[in-house]
């Protein structure tokens, strides 16, 4: 099989005269962005070995140039001529740098030649790979060759065609006069309907993002077969910096998430007066529960998030990051708007999931182990409890504590008369209930949770780039929670009223979910399992406020995950960039690699605190949350 493109004359043309300038950044490592036409650009974040180029010859808006563009060293331009100007002068430069050089060709068959509009299945699609250029060319080839696969999308399998360079495409006369290996890459535009043209824009994106990491492992078998450089993973060569539109897009999203606190939007202001109306019914009366008024319009909200650009990002990682966000954003505005109604449940079913069988089961049989603890869930242990005054100081002095670590741990406590008892996290303060309790022996537990997991990732993520990383990932909770939880194992603190209320969150949340009303849920916490009423009440309002909350399942559901994530090998410190979910563990990890994140500016306190490497080491050798209580 033979690449080739149509005939034109391999003389080059003069370099353009912004090239000279273009060079002298990068021998200075300097990144390079150049818009040079309509939609031509030079873009090198970084020198590297390698440039993915795509000729356009007119046309726009192919997949093809966004897998081009999605790399940190790309050229795009209208024709041949103009390319290999432009390669002829940057070619030799990073050849001579690096000791070897790949020229990326990407670029779209004219039409999917397997498939009709009226298809009765989806046959496989074509993607034709060649290269030229010795070993290094070819183990490039076949890393591309391996590592094009959407099978997980569902819809089409590639059939790849191998072949070799003999042809005139792109610069191919520029990198055999100059020695450089050459992969060129071209894939059926299965995105597109044959007949229509119509655009299949879930099948782009998830295209567009196979093809590139594809390149990139071609990328990365160049590199260690050419240079010996053995690399930790292909996407270590992928972008380092940000692009405007990623920043705007960030400020844009930032703004919507801030426009509203969802937690204080859907938690009742008369927690205490219910209760004791509750009481005074002998508990056969549901609760009547009122809300702060709303401050924001949820449809002009909703118009901001989805007015947010993502189509310049040049980066499919970011661009899931977003899109995933802005989709979370939309059901938590949804959820607001339908406080107090039937689709609320509904709208909370989709964000938070349903409550899983085996995490169900982990519940109830966590209760049914720690049955004779039954009734201390409201119990100080004996001990007088600290009042809010003596848990503000507390709360404080820690700050301060991780202020002295970190000048930015720019962090707030404020007292509120709204709220149930407890403590509460929102964007960077600690909410205090001024009618909270708590024992002795869970003051440090409770402030590192808050202090030290929610308020500290706020801070680091804070610190990062990206304003979305303090605001948190979509579905950063389960995870958040889980880690709070563990937090408290980890300064000693894990009791088994503590480990009780978090399984029975699960239980109640199923309750819930199941249709059952809040008397019923009570209910079954009381005669069931063995809860206090004033604590069984205080739990179900957590279940049933904004007329029925499916989050609390949270946090059983993250410390498990976080278990299993540690039994695994897995590592922390990712976790503490910022507010991140289990499923954006790796994520993390190739965005600090390509250097777009920063290390966490503070760690945890509770990581150092007395016995706390043993517990750790404990839960890397296998734990169950049961045994949290004693170890």
């Amino acid at each position: 099989m033979t690449l080739a493109r149509k005939k034109s004359s391999p003389a080059i043309n003069p370099p353009p005269d912004w090239l000279d300038e273009a060079l002298e950044c990068l021998l200075q490592d300097k990144a390079v962005r150049k818009d040079f036409g309509a939609d031509e650009r030079l873009h090198i974040d970084r020198p590297l070995p390698f440039l993915a180029v795509h000729i356009t010859e007119g046309a726009g808006g192919s997949a093809a140039r966004d897998v081009a563009a999605a790399h940190a060293s790309y050229l795009i331009a209208h024709d041949e001529k103009t390319a290999r100007s432009i390669i002829g002068s940057l070619g030799p430069l990073l050849e001579k740098r690096f000791g070897s050089f790949l020229l990326i060709d990407i670029g779209e068959l004219e039409r999917d030649f397997l498939v009709s509009d009226d298809a009765p299945f989806l046959p496989p699609f074509e993607i034709r790979i060649a290269e030229q250029g010795g070993a290094a060319a070819t183990k490039a080839a076949d890393a591309m060759a391996g590592g094009v696969d959407i099978k997980s999308v569902k819809f089409r399998t590639p059939q790849v065609e191998r072949g070799k360079l003999d042809g005139d495409f792109l610069a191919a006369p520029v990198a055999r006069k100059a020695g450089f290996a050459s992969v060129a890459v071209r894939f059926a535009p299965i995105y597109r309907q044959p007949m229509s043209q119509t655009i299949f824009p879930d099948l782009r994106e998830r295209l567009v993002a196979n093809i590139f990491d594809a390149c990139l492992k071609a990328c990365a078998a160049f590199v260690e077969t050419s240079g010996g450089q053995k690399l930790t993973t292909h996407r270590a060569l992928g972008r380092k910096a940000f692009v405007d539109a990623v920043s705007r897009a960030d400020r844009s999203m930032d703004d919507v998430a801030s426009s509203f606190d969802f937690l204080l939007a859907v938690t009742p202001i008369n927690a205490a007066a219910a209760w004791h109306a509750f009481q005074a019914a002998k508990f056969r009366e549901p609760p009547l529960f009122l809300y702060r008024p709303l401050t924001l319009q949820v449809e002009a909200e909703k118009r901001k998030l989805f007015s947010i650009a993502f189509d310049r990002f040049e980066d499919p990682v970011l661009h899931q990051l977003y899109r995933e966000k802005q989709q979370e954003l939309d059901l938590q505005l949804s959820m607001i708007s339908a406080r107090e109604t039937a689709r609320f449940v509904e709208y909370g079913r989709a964000l938070y999931g349903p409550v899983e069988r085996p995490l169900l089961k982990a519940a109830t049989d966590l209760l049914a182990q720690t049955a004779k603890h039954a009734g201390e869930d409201d119990d100080p242990s004996g001990d007088i409890p600290y009042d809010w005054q003596e848990i503000v100081a507390a709360a404080e002095a820690m700050i301060a504590a991780y202020r002295q670590v970190y000048a930015g741990f720019e962090a707030t406590v404020e007292v509120r008369d709204d709220l149930p008892s407890g403590l509460l996290v929102s964007s960077g303060k600690l909410l205090v209930a001024r009618g909270t309790l708590i024992a002795a022996n869970r003051l440090e537990a409770l402030l590192s949770h808050e202090v030290g997991v929610h308020l500290l990732t706020y801070v680091n993520g804070s610190a990062q780039g990206l304003r979305l990383f303090r605001s948190g990932l979509a579905g950063y909770e389960g995870m958040q929670e889980g880690l709070a939880v563990f937090s408290e194992y980890m300064v000693g603190g894990m009791t088994p009223a503590r480990l009780r209320l978090i399984a029975a969150r699960v239980v109640a949340c199923a309750s819930m979910l199941s249709g059952a009303d809040f008397i019923e849920t009570f209910n079954l916490l009381v005669r069931d399992h063995g809860f206090r009423p004033a604590g069984a009440f205080h739990l179900t309002l957590r279940i049933y406020r904004g007329g029925g909350l499916a989050k609390d399942a949270i946090y059983l559901r993250g410390l498990l995950e976080l278990l299993a994530h540690l039994e695994a090998g897995g590592a922390l410190d990712p976790f503490w960039m910022g507010k991140i979910a289990a499923s954006h563990f790796r994520v993390m990890q190739e965005l600090g690699l390509r250097g777009l994140l920063k290390v966490p500016a503070v760690r945890p306190a509770f990581l150092k605190a007395h016995g706390a490497q043993a517990r750790l080491d404990n839960a890397r050798a296998g734990l169950s949350p049961l045994v949290m209580i004693t170890s």
